[in-house]
């Protein structure tokens, strides 16, 4: 039996405080500290291509010089920009965010932003026909190949991102200020280019939308802004029914401040840094310029958003000591805001941008830096993984989102346009492990527990992240 650095084998150390039911269970890549003392989890070091949860290895060379994926994976392009659409129309440019919705006889319905300026409008019922912008549809059979290809929403302008609602819609948001731009539009796959999709919700704010994302259990919408610097805003809805059309009721805009401190540019956040969170009205139409008068953070520049077990995740893309980006998470249950990852190496993060979280729990997110783009992998004991690199230079990858059964990854090249299904052993659903990332440290260190707390964790059918958490929290188990 390999010995550990320790000294321990894996057979010694799983004995140690009782914890080989818990340590087999966890299954982690990552160390776990019992006792003052580090120790690797043997069942998982390494990348495990079986569990995803420390990455499914190195990146293959793709023959073709598209994109590359680890040993197992493949990739098919399903939507290329400028094909014809099921109506005879041609597929526009510049794909960006994305979101995927179950459909009818094991169909994907997957939305697509277009991030373009300018005019005319691709679509037959624009909001503004000089704008060029807008979202198109794709119907996806179980074989992955597209059914159908349309128009959802067009005459808007640099569609950028946006969030799927718990309902089943997509909320694209405009990049831009423009006169009679720079709102949130919701689009109704099911309902292509109909009034909703042309009705922008005008008390959620005008301004650089970037992305935005819905607790479920209240109906909040917490939204992003491509500007610098930029605001973190949340939107109460009057109508909280969770339904189309139920944003368009109207509600309150808020921007995120902290009292506590007198200084508001958030680059003086430190990793693991958490502040309360002082919501201030804003005038949805001048947000930004009330934001700034009442103090609110100063964000360098944030891009992805993305709720899961009751966090609401988002990043920062040039932020930093080292102008890599950064990850924060904001958990509306304790009003929370805390700084949980920076890059300070290209290797690992550079510019963070679109977001997701994975059916099996770690946070992944799309780059936008200089050089080849990547889709890069955070698990929650802080370990970082590549999955994806982008072979085509000077276009970013963008929009990476899961089919609802967990079994395809779709994502975008932007220019030439390009939608990828990417298909392989990926791992399974796990909720617990989700709910793992809410809470998990925020560094790349080992949690630190005690043998007497590792005990306690495993009688009460406790995994090790969340022994840490509540003992992070000053909880005495």
């Amino acid at each position: 039996m390999e010995k550990e650095k320790n000294g321990l084998n894996r057979r010694d150390f799983l004995k140690v405080g009782g914890m080989s039911t818990l340590a087999l269970t966890l299954g982690t890549t990552g160390l776990l500290s019992v006792g003052g003392q580090a120790t690797a989890l043997a069942a998982g070091k390494g990348n495990n291509p079986t569990s995803g949860f420390g990455g499914y290895g190195p990146l293959v060379p793709d023959p073709n010089g598209i994109l590359d994926l680890p040993r197992g994976f493949h990739y098919k392009i399903i939507s290329r920009e400028g094909n014809l659409m099921t109506d005879g129309s041609l597929i526009p440019g510049a794909f960006d965010g994305m979101a995927a919705f179950e459909g009818p006889n094991n169909t994907t319905v997957l939305v697509r932003n277009h991030e373009l300026s300018g005019g005319p409008a691709f679509g037959k019922n624009p909001y503004d026909a000089n704008a060029k912008g807008g979202t198109t549809a794709l119907v996806v059979g179980a074989n992955r190949e597209v059914i159908k290809e349309y128009v959802t929403s067009s005459g808007t302008i640099r569609n950028c991102a946006g969030g799927a609602t718990p309902w089943g819609t997509w909320l694209t948001c405009e990049e831009n200020r423009s006169e009679g731009h720079g709102y949130v539009f919701e689009v109704d796959p099911q309902q292509p280019e109909n009034e909703l999709s042309k009705t922008p919700i005008k008390e959620m704010g005008r301004f650089a939308h970037e992305a935005c994302a819905i607790d479920p259990s209240t109906g909040y919408v917490y939204l992003t802004e491509d500007a610098s610097p930029s605001y973190l805003y949340r939107f109460i809805p009057n109508d909280v029914s969770q339904t189309t059309g139920s944003l368009q009721k109207g509600g309150t805009l808020y921007a995120a401040a902290i009292e506590a401190v007198t200084d508001p540019a958030a680059s003086t956040f430190k990793t693991g840094q958490t502040f309360k969170i002082v919501w201030k009205q804003v005038d949805p139409h001048w947000c930004r310029e009330e934001a700034d008068a009442q103090n609110c953070i100063k964000f360098s520049r944030l891009e992805g958003a993305f709720f899961q077990e009751g966090v609401f995740w988002f990043d920062d893309t040039s932020a930093g000591d080292k102008k890599l980006g950064r990850v924060y998470r904001y958990v509306p249950h304790t009003n929370t805001l805390e700084l949980f990852y920076e890059g300070n190496d290209a290797q690992q993060m550079e510019y963070p941008d679109n977001i997701c979280c994975t059916p099996w729990g770690d946070l992944w997110y799309a780059e936008d830096g200089s050089g080849q783009d990547r889709i890069m992998g955070i698990t929650p004991e802080g370990n970082v993984y590549p999955f994806a690199a982008n072979r085509l230079s000077n276009s970013e990858l963008a929009g990476p989102t899961f089919s609802p059964d967990g079994n395809t990854l779709f994502v975008n090249i932007q220019s030439p346009g390009k939608t990828f299904a990417i298909w392989g052993p990926f791992a399974r659903r796990n909720a617990a492990r989700a709910r793992e990332m809410s809470f998990a440290a925020p560094k790349n260190l080992a949690p630190q527990i005690s043998e007497q707390t590792a005990k306690v964790a495993e009688a009460q059918g406790m995994s090790v992240l969340e022994a840490a958490a509540f003992e992070r929290h000053g909880i005495n188990l």
